[in-house]
């Protein structure tokens, strides 16, 4: 949600950033609209309410023909009182809806188009040439089964498509990827939490994933909760209605969480093996911030995400993802995407967003800074997407016999072990 007073000064920048989601423009408008009725509504409400309390002061004192016309005149007021009220009410409701179908402000600087038009702003490591090593690389799901690391078969037999087994190593990989990736967040002086899978729409509308979103949020009806698809949602709903001291900024969290995705938009898509998937468990940043430090944060939570990746000996790039590809909450996002070797191109590992104030405005969390109490920003990044991050590791760290060699960060967290060795041939 943004600040309504913003919009009123500067449509402009709300159409622009409209435009350049792809989104309803004139969505800026019928909200002004809206707005502007709200507000008369509300005077004339106010007007009317003074006047009827006024007239209550005169109708005990008056006698006679005067006294019947006043009597007249309330009776009149009670109606119009009424009538401005419920015309207060439908605006103020219509502004809420409109505006919560608004998406955030897109920061000036991100690249304008769709999810193709993103700018590279780094590369780092360097991109093994198999060739030249005398073989031609498995794919993650050929690698997983040699180690008995993977079971899709069975995955698909019990749960349906897109559903997975991590046995014997691969369960044990998943594991050291997410206590190595919370003792460098532990590390780095956020606080470790695990959060819960569901959460009410309050919560899953307040982070903004029931708009354009919606298709791949499980939603339990009997109960009236939705499943997350990132730990991000129960993290930014932790201090709903919450005013925070400004000396405690900023809070830093550090989220593990299973998440469940519908993938209603990827028929077709990455159907072979683990890359994209129903359910899977991940290690999320998120911070609240002082609005004015959210662009500074952004940068440290892209910098904590390439010391991730860095760690693992992953080759990787990291994108400014394009306006039309932010999703709602969103005035900026970086991808960080790992070298995919059988794919032979990069694909999303992590992603950090700045959501300014717009989730904070949703589900009113604010900061007290002396006398002044205002919206907070909050922003999110992935530290480990534990499937996708498998899928990198065993591609790119493979040897010629099947064998996959083990990152040293990872090493203390699978008893010393170097080597991943197949257990079939």
């Amino acid at each position: 949600m943004i600040d309504l007073r913003l919009l009123r000064e500067d449509p402009d920048r709300a159409r622009a950033s409209q435009r350049a989601r792809g989104e309803d423009v004139a969505l800026v408008d019928s909200l002004l609209s809206a707005d502007e009725r709200r507000r008369s509504s509300g005077v004339r409400f106010d007007e009317l309410r003074a006047e009827q309390k006024q007239l209550g002061k005169l109708i005990p004192k008056a006698t006679g023909d005067e006294k019947a016309e006043l009597l007249k005149r309330a009776s009149q007021l009670a109606a119009d009182v009424k009538a401005a009220d419920a015309e207060r009410d439908a605006a103020d409701a219509e502004t809420q809806e409109l505006l919560l179908r608004l998406g955030n402000l897109v920061h000036p600087d991100v690249p304008v188009g769709g999810e193709e038009d993103f700018v590279t702003l780094e590369t780092h490591g360097t991109i093994r040439d198999f060739g030249a090593e005398g073989f031609a690389p498995k794919d993650h799901l050929e690698l997983g089964q040699l180690l008995g690391a993977i079971d899709v078969e069975r995955g698909a037999k019990v749960s349906g498509s897109r559903f997975y087994f991590l046995t014997g190593v691969g369960a044990l990989l998943e594991l050291a990827l997410v206590n190595a990736a919370m003792a460098q967040a532990t590390a780095a002086g956020f606080t470790p939490m695990l959060t819960p899978a569901l959460v009410r729409p309050q919560s899953m509308a307040g982070t903004g994933f029931l708009g354009q979103a919606a298709q791949d949020v499980y939603h339990l009806d009997k109960d009236d909760l939705y499943l997350v698809g990132t730990s991000e949602v129960p993290l930014a709903a932790y201090h709903m209605d919450e005013i925070i001291d400004a000396d405690k900024l900023p809070l830093r969290y550090a989220g593990f969480s299973p998440c469940f995705r519908r993938e209603a938009g990827s028929h077709g898509k990455d159907t072979r093996g683990i890359f994209r998937v129903h359910q899977f468990d991940k290690v999320e940043m998120f911070s609240y911030v002082a609005p004015e430090d959210s662009q500074a944060e952004h940068q440290r939570l892209l910098e904590w995400e390439k010391q991730w990746l860095t760690s693992l000996e992953l080759p990787f790039r990291v994108i400014d993802v394009a306006s039309g590809d932010l999703g709602a909450s969103a005035a900026r996002k970086f991808d960080c995407e790992a070298w995919i070797p059988t794919q032979g191109k990069y694909r999303e590992l992590t992603s950090t967003s700045d959501c300014t104030e717009f989730q904070s405005r949703r589900l009113s969390i604010r900061v007290r800074d002396g006398k002044q109490v205002k919206p907070l920003a909050t922003l999110n990044g992935t530290l480990c997407a534990v499937p996708r991050t498998i899928v990198a590791i065993l591609e790119n760290h493979q040897q010629a016999d099947g064998s996959v060699r083990v990152p040293e960060v990872l090493r203390p967290y699978l008893g010393g072990r170097e080597v991943l060795e197949p257990v079939a041939k």
